[in-house]
């Protein structure tokens, strides 16, 4: 007989969904029939895995150990892409700061470059670094990584640098997925577009994504009958005008796919390095000074108010220093 005991990681769902997290070899037929069989049962009693865990339940397991392993299968395992792979450009080993951690988020400063969810079996993305962080430090072990996997909470293009919330617990991530769902927490960017752009205050629009192509398109105006077409709401505020440029903030009401770079590009203000939705004689000018990516930062995030185990999060402003490259754009 096996006990074990839930943890916070596990509380809030079904019993039936962890059992299959917990024994992912197994069918769910097999599974069933254990709980009928009272093979498997839930703090001592009888259980048809529609019960909502809480920390502390009891899973007695009156199974043979070698039954229980076969089908565990293999522990949860960070795997390391090969270094020399075309799309896996950045280490393994790469140091991403910290700008904030409790014992349910972290907050870091992700680098251009570097992809939020890896896209193919070989990337090494942000997920994959948090994942080893937190094994680095004894946070989780490799066995709790078979039933709950610490994840980030919000995008980044690949070439977006900055402010990524990672949930580090199941309740971090729950509460942060919530947060961004409502769109209770801010988000604002830091940005470099071509022109002078004097947009100030919010601007609106439709957004329809090629999802074959990964690009979007901007209307200007609703388009009738198409139910794909998602409304997109953008602030803006300048900061800086350069001869050639501007330096702006923008603060992100709705987070679609590209949403910065192809709302700004519609208004005629693409932003500077951004190969997808820029002005290629402006890219190109701009190489000179070492800017290959799209000079676009998520700078700072500020949390509503909140209590119990986020109290010391409510209400507060957080900022990811903007990367060299801007600094180098600010002093031309």
């Amino acid at each position: 007989m096996r006990e074990v005991t839930i943890g916070a990681n596990e509380a809030g769902q079904r019993f039936d969904k962890f059992l299959k997290k917990y024994l992912k070899e197994a069918g769910s037929g097999f599974l069933y029939k254990m709980l009928r069989k009272k093979n498997i049962t839930l703090n001592g009693s009888k259980a048809d895995g529609s019960e909502k865990l809480t920390a502390g339940d009891r899973v007695c397991f009156f199974l043979a150990e070698e039954t229980l392993e076969k089908f565990r299968g293999a522990p949860g395992e960070v795997t390391v892409p090969d270094k020399t792979a075309s799309n896996s450009s950045l280490k393994p080993d790469l140091q991403i700061p910290v700008i904030f951690e409790n014992e349910h988020i972290l907050l870091v400063n992700k680098p251009a470059g570097l992809l939020t969810q890896k896209a193919e079996a070989q990337d090494y993305s942000l997920n994959e670094w948090l994942t080893d962080y937190l094994l680095s430090r004894g946070k989780i072990t490799a066995d709790q990584l078979r039933t709950f996997r610490p994840s980030v909470c919000n995008r980044l293009d690949r070439n977006t640098s900055g402010l990524v919330i990672c949930g580090k617990t199941l309740a971090g991530s729950q509460k942060m997925s919530e947060l961004l769902r409502e769109r209770t927490v801010h988000k604002y960017y830091r940005l470099f577009a071509a022109g002078r752009m004097e947009l100030e205050g919010v601007t609106q629009a439709w957004l329809i994504k090629d999802e074959k192509n990964n690009q979007v398109r901007i209307l200007s105006a609703e388009p009738k009958g198409n139910k794909a077409a998602a409304h997109i709401v953008t602030g803006c505020r300048p900061l800086t005008f350069y001869p050639e440029y501007t330096y702006a903030e923008v603060e992100l009401f709705t987070g679609k796919s590209h949403q910065i770079r192809a709302h700004l590009a519609a208004l005629g203000h693409p932003l500077i390095g951004d190969a997808k939705y820029g002005n290629k004689a402006c890219n190109d000018r701009f190489r000179r000074l070492g800017i290959r990516s799209q000079m676009l930062h998520a700078f700072r995030v500020e949390f509503p108010v909140m209590d119990g185990c986020f109290a010391d999060l409510s209400g507060k402003s957080f900022t990811a220093p903007e990367p060299e490259a801007f600094l180098r754009l600010k002093t031309q």
